[in-house]
């Protein structure tokens, strides 16, 4: 046994070295070739880092449904790490260990991809070479895993449509459908501090993949031992295509298609937008389009700069409302009507607009879907698009954790509302069996056919989306895209916001008018944040705790109902089995509710919140009426979370 082993197991006799992250170790430095992963774990060790290599190893990053997301540089940096020096002052190489972002983990999981795809391509018996697209961020590190990955996909003989350039989630998304790739690849770690990365995969329908594709390659990225690979011989090698103005321009083209009056937007000229990338990719298709549709856009140029360090911000996070202080700022200079901030790729997007006192006001997700859900739901029956006669084919749909306004739009106006798991993927999947419910004669050129053309297939035949939305800011209203949409988003939120200044209002006035029709329906989230090793045996006592033994009251209220989508079968209104999944949601007799569930991409748990105050029969509230309510359930959210944060601490002893 050579020192570093000594030390190693000595570590992990005294228990300062988790007896996981000490075999995950010995595994790496006997698989990697890599001279700085080994000179890492050496200086680690050296110094007795017994944290930071618990951090970095107590386990393999797991490669879930969605793909992988994990640090890129620890909170120490080793000397091997740190390299020479590099732009923006990241260091040379990302960081070491199996529970990390690094070309360890990025070969694996590609090696595992790419022979999925082949197995797949060749059972369907398709012709020529399977190829995958592949886009990446801003972030640190992305443009080189984005290479890596594309070579490893060519080695093993499949090609490779690599972006020119840094491209938002939702144009990947796009291209995977627009080439006929048989899957996609995005480097990006979305909205996280910016020591993360991540690695998203899509299949050939452009939705992230779900079942029973994302076990099956599960099952492959967990049968590969080592980054180290054989190539298959160069004659059977694929090729790497590059992309960029001509897939810019198509998507943008299907963009256009989306609001529903753009003469209400060119009528109304005079609105005024502030846009934020938040030093992300959305300024590549944003700026360009609101230009295209006529909105008037300035953009916050010390944020306008792609920079993976987000040094203007906090977090790149346009939920956060710090996140979006220099574009208000920006607004309030210029007088803008609308402030639009996306996440760093593009798939999220937050507002703030001004209320009638004309002070800019934050919007949350949950209000931004509403606003969209009833303008589009409202303008598609004004327009003759939607009738009582084909109304059961209009469909709205969102995660079971976003606000119930939503189903109450889409209840007044006989449409169905579809409940779905948190993750786009799943909306994805539902708009991949509306398709598919079109007779297959009609739906052979689907993907060419103009949005009006598929909209007629879909209302007769299958399902018209509407709308979809999380209450984590992300939108959809198209099926040409199968994720949420940062750019869409922008061009929607910009025609409702049109909407309101041609009636004398502004989004914030709009929305109180939907208050004042359907009740006010408010909600709040919260989180607790446990990083590391000993976060995420803490978060896992939470989610156990509470599973075992939900709370029979809460806030003076007794608990009528506990829904546990670990354990129980859950059917959607369409007959459609929801997936198990680690989520609680339990309802108050006063009929407020609560989910909790960990987070997919975060080490947090999140606790979701929801209370409304509705009118009796069909009397709207008045306006101070809608002041009051937003009050008085505003009050309710703030006492149930005070509960359920002494109530997690309990549990965490």
């Amino acid at each position: 046994m050579n020192s570093i082993d000594s030390l190693i197991q000595a570590a992990v006799d005294t228990g300062t070295l988790l007896p996981e992250s000490g075999m995950n170790i010995i595994k790496l430095l006997s698989s990697s070739s890599s001279a700085v992963d080994k000179a890492s774990v050496e200086e680690l060790v050296g110094n007795k880092n017994w944290a930071e290599l618990n951090n970095r190893f107590f386990r393999t990053l797991a490669f879930g449904t969605g793909g992988l997301r994990g640090k890129t540089i620890g909170v120490v940096v080793t000397k091997a790490e740190q390299g020479s020096p590099q732009a923006l002052g990241r260091p040379q190489f990302a960081c070491t260990g199996t529970n990390a972002m690094n070309p360890y983990n990025i070969s694996r999981a590609t090696q595992g991809l790419v022979q999925y795809v082949k197995e797949h391509h060749a059972h369907q018996g398709s012709p020529g070479k399977p190829a995958i697209c592949l886009s990446h961020d801003t972030r640190f590190f992305s443009r080189e895993f984005a290479e890596l990955a594309s070579k490893i996909i060519t080695d093993l003989g499949c090609d490779a449509y690599l972006f020119e350039g840094p491209r938002s989630t939702p144009e990947l998304s796009f291209a995977v459908r627009h080439v006929c790739a048989q899957a996609g690849i995005n480097l990006t770690a979305s909205h996280n501090p910016p020591e993360y990365n991540g690695y998203k995969v899509y299949f050939e329908d452009g939705c992230q993949v779900v079942e029973p594709h994302a076990s099956a390659i599960i099952e492959r990225v967990n049968a590969t031992p080592s980054e180290s690979y054989e190539a298959v011989p160069e004659t059977d090698r694929g090729h790497v295509f590059p992309m960029g103005a001509e897939i810019d321009e198509a998507y943008m083209q299907r963009l256009a298609t989306l609001p529903l009056d753009p003469a209400l937007i060119k009528c109304e000229n005079s609105l005024r937008i502030v846009y934020t990338p938040l030093h992300g990719v959305g300024g590549v298709i944003i700026k360009p389009m609101l230009k295209r549709l006529g909105i008037h856009c300035d953009t916050v140029p010390e944020q306008d700069t792609p920079d993976g360090r987000f040094p203007t911000v906090k977090s790149p996070n346009p939920e956060n409302a710090e996140a979006l202080t220099m574009a208000i700022a920006l607004a309030n200079k210029t007088g803008a009507d609308l402030v639009i901030a996306t996440d760093p790729d593009d798939d999220r997007m937050g507002i703030a607009a001004r209320d009638l006192a004309g002070n800019m006001q934050l919007v949350t997700g949950n209000q931004i879907g509403s606003l969209l859900a009833w303008y589009r739901t409202t303008k598609c029956f004004e327009l003759g698009i939607l009738s009582p006669a084909n109304a059961s084919r209009g469909v709205i749909i969102k995660t079971f954790v976003t606000t119930d306004l939503q189903k109450a739009i889409a209840q007044k106006h006989g449409l169905r509302c579809v409940e779905t798991l948190t993750g786009f993927k799943y909306i994805g999947q539902k708009l991949g069996k509306y398709e598919a419910a079109i007779p297959e004669k009609l739906r052979a050129d689907y993907r060419n056919l103009s949005e009006e053309d598929t909209r007629r297939l879909r209302l007769e035949y299958s399902s018209y989306y509407i709308f979809g939305g999380e209450e984590s800011y992300g939108y959809s209203a198209s099926d040409f895209v199968r994720d949420k949409d940062g750019n869409s988003a922008a061009v929607l939120i910009a025609e409702v916001a049109a909407y309101a200044k041609s009636k004398g209002t502004t989004l914030i006035g709009l929305l109180d008018a939907i208050f004042a029709e359907f009740g006010v329906y408010l909600e709040r989230g919260e989180s607790l944040t446990m990083d590391g090793a000993e976060g995420a045996s803490k978060i896992k006592k939470l989610v156990d705790s509470y599973a075992a033994n939900p709370p029979s009251r809460i806030d003076g209220a007794d608990v009528v109902n506990v829904e546990n989508f670990a354990t129980d079968v859950i059917q959607d209104i369409e007959g459609d089995r929801i997936p198990r999944e680690a989520m609680l949601m339990i309802t108050l007799a006063d009929n407020r509710r609560v989910a909790v569930r960990p987070s997919g991409t975060e080490p947090k748990i999140k606790y979701y919140m929801f209370a409304a105050r509705k009118h009796a029969g069909d009397c709207p509230f008045s306006p101070s009426e809608v002041a009051d309510a937003k009050s008085s359930v505003t009050a309710s959210l703030e006492r149930l979370w005070n509960w359920l944060s002494a109530d997690a601490k309990l549990r965490l002893g």
